[in-house]
């Protein structure tokens, strides 16, 4: 699946991305709101990892849709 699909169905998906990454709070979903690099962003910032990992795990998420 790619990343347009997902940010047009952004609120059917945010409850999947919210199980992946159970601490991103509810505002902060609702800030991402479908945008990547957002969500990039406070995956590093929440989990404290670098952006090629965050990178990568976002990849790995959307692979497995």
């Amino acid at each position: 699946m790619n990343w347009d699909q997902i940010k047009g169905n952004w609120k059917q998906f945010s409850g999947k991305i919210r199980q992946q990454w159970g601490q991103l709070t509810d505002d902060e979903i609702d800030e991402i709101a479908g945008n990547r690099d957002i969500l990039v962003g406070k995956l590093q910032e929440r989990y404290g990892i670098g952006r090629e990992e965050a990178e990568r795990q976002l990849e790995d998420f959307t692979n497995s849709l």
